[in-house]
């Protein structure tokens, strides 16, 4: 399964030339699936959604949804992309199951996208073992923004700019020596914050913080966002994991 740019673009054409038409336009770009499961809370599962709208038509997928997630629902799919949610002994308990189907999904030439909890869940202990590395908890590195779980605002450096994004407990992410991967983005430790790198026929993007977060989150919490708040770290996320 090979999705790129161009398909993307050109289902976001056709769409737009039978709107003005007048004909009702049905959404024919690439599908993405969230999951909205166990492992995953609404609001992290919402925000993922909404942010892959602005690329690719979403389903949410999950044991209580309409669609399940199973490897037939997958092979419709461009993408999955695995949300954040609560600690990852619970988030694995929850998507063990699930392990060899979206693994084997990804190795034949899908998409993963993982935020926080589902960038924890790329890893390997415990995990799907999708990187060429594993994961570790920001939090408890040496030189971290931060030390506690609590919700707050980090900067990292965003393909060599400095940029703040929402953080709560995330992962940075350690490759093996050699491992083939593009680092997107960088804590201020050093350690990795955003990756992208292939799995079999198909390619993991992974971030620790929540460039998905949408203006509620900080209004919620009293936050503040110098940068402001908008998705173009998100965007890139999702398109450097599509594009072969």
């Amino acid at each position: 399964m090979t999705v790129s740019r161009r398909l993307v673009l050109t289902g976001a054409v056709a769409a737009g030339l039978l709107a003005a038409c007048g004909a009702p336009a049905p959404d024919t770009r690439p599908l993405a699936l969230v999951d909205r499961g166990k492992a995953s809370t609404g609001a992290c599962s919402d925000a993922v959604a909404d942010l892959l709208r602005t690329r690719l038509r979403v389903e949410f997928c999950g044991p209580d949804e309409k669609t399940p997630l199973t490897a037939a629902a997958l092979a419709t799919a461009a993408v999955y992309a695995q949300p954040g949610g609560g600690s990852l002994d619970d988030g694995w308990r929850a998507m063990r199951r699930y392990a060899d189907v979206i693994t084997g999904y990804v190795r034949g030439g899908g998409r993963y996208l993982g935020f926080c909890l589902g960038g924890y869940l790329a890893g390997a202990t415990p995990g799907f073992t999708l990187l060429p590395g594993d994961t570790e908890q920001y939090i408890g590195t040496s030189g971290a923004e931060v030390r506690s779980t609590r919700d707050t605002v980090i900067p990292v450096d965003w393909q060599g700019k400095r940029r703040r994004m929402y953080f709560q407990d995330g992962p940075d992410f350690v490759l093996r020596s050699g491992a083939q991967a593009t680092v997107l983005a960088r804590y201020t430790n050093d350690k990795i914050a955003a990756l992208v790198a292939p799995y079999g026929k198909g390619r993991v993007g992974v971030v620790g913080p929540h460039p998905e977060a949408p203006e509620s989150w900080y209004r919620d919490l009293r936050l503040t966002n110098p940068d402001g708040v908008t998705p173009d770290l998100g965007l890139e996320l999702v398109d450097r994991t599509l594009t072969p």
